[in-house]
C-alpha cells in the first residue's frame, strides 16, 4: 500500500511544479505589462487651470479728460475776442434803446394807421387826411383822399363854411373868398380815388407847424391833425 502511494506521489510531482512554472510566469508577463508606480504613492491631481482677466483697454470713444491747468494762448485770445464782441453787442443795444428812446417827433406819417383811420374810411369814407402850411404860413392847406364819394360828399357841400379850429392858439380859421375865384376850396362832387383840398388864411401865422387843430365841416369833424 505504502508503495504504492509513493509511486502516485512520484508520478505527480513533475505536474504541480509545471502549473506553478506556469502560474509565475503569467504574473512576470503582467507585472512587466503594468506601469510602474512607486509604492505607497498616489498620483498627485492635475491642479485646475485658472485663466487671468485681460486688463481692460480703454476705450477709443471715451472722451479725453479736460486738461487742467492754465488755458492756452488760442483759448485766451477766444475769451478775449468773445467779451469784446459781447461788450459791443451791449453798446450797440444801449445805443439803439436809447435813440428809440429818444424825444417823440411831433411829425407822424402814419398818423391815420389805428382806430383813426378806420374811423375816417367807414363813416366819412375818406384816408389820407393832412394839414400843411402853404404860402409861407400864410395859408393852412386841409387835404383828403375820396374812398366813398356818398360819404365824403359833405366835405364838398358849398352851403357848408369849413372852419380850423386851433385850440393852443385860441383861433378859429375860415376859408378866404376872392373876388374872381370864390372860395379857396374844392367843391365838385367828389370821384373815387381822387384827392381834394381847401385852404384856412392863417394871417399873421398865428398857426404854427407841430400845432394840433380840428377840422369842421358840417357834421364831418377831425381833431387833433398835426400841422406840418
Amino acid at each position: 500500500m505504502e508503495t504504492t502511494r509513493s509511486t502516485y506521489n512520484a508520478r505527480r510531482a513533475p505536474g504541480w511544479a509545471a502549473w506553478f512554472a506556469g502560474l509565475a510566469l503569467v504574473a512576470s508577463v503582467a507585472l512587466a505589462q503594468a506601469p510602474a508606480t512607486p509604492t505607497g504613492s498616489v498620483p498627485a491631481a492635475a491642479p485646475p487651470a485658472t485663466t487671468t482677466p485681460a486688463p481692460a483697454q480703454p476705450s477709443s470713444t471715451t472722451a479725453a479728460a479736460p486738461k487742467t491747468g492754465a488755458p492756452s494762448k488760442d483759448q485766451g485770445a477766444s475769451k478775449t475776442k468773445a467779451a469784446s464782441k459781447t461788450q459791443a453787442g451791449k453798446k450797440s443795444a444801449a445805443g439803439t434803446s436809447a435813440k428809440s428812446a429818444g424825444p417823440p417827433t411831433r411829425y407822424l406819417p402814419n398818423r391815420f394807421a389805428g382806430r383813426a383811420g378806420a374811423y375816417y374810411k367807414a363813416v366819412w369814407g375818406i384816408d389820407s387826411l393832412s394839414v400843411k402850411w402853404a404860402e409861407s404860413g400864410e395859408l393852412i392847406r386841409f387835404s383828403w383822399r375820396v374812398l366813398d364819394p356818398e360819404k365824403a360828399r359833405v366835405l364838398s357841400d358849398k352851403k357848408v363854411e369849413p372852419s380850423l379850429i386851433d385850440p393852443q392858439a385860441g383861433v378859429s380859421l375860415v376859408i378866404p373868398t376872392m373876388e374872381k375865384v370864390g372860395q379857396l376850396r374844392q367843391s365838385q362832387t367828389p370821384e373815387q380815388g381822387r384827392s381834394y383840398w381847401m385852404v384856412f388864411s392863417n394871417r399873421g401865422r398865428i398857426v404854427k407847424r407841430g400845432h394840433r387843430v380840428n377840422v369842421v365841416v358840417g357834421p364831418f369833424r377831425a381833431d387833433n391833425l398835426v400841422v406840418d
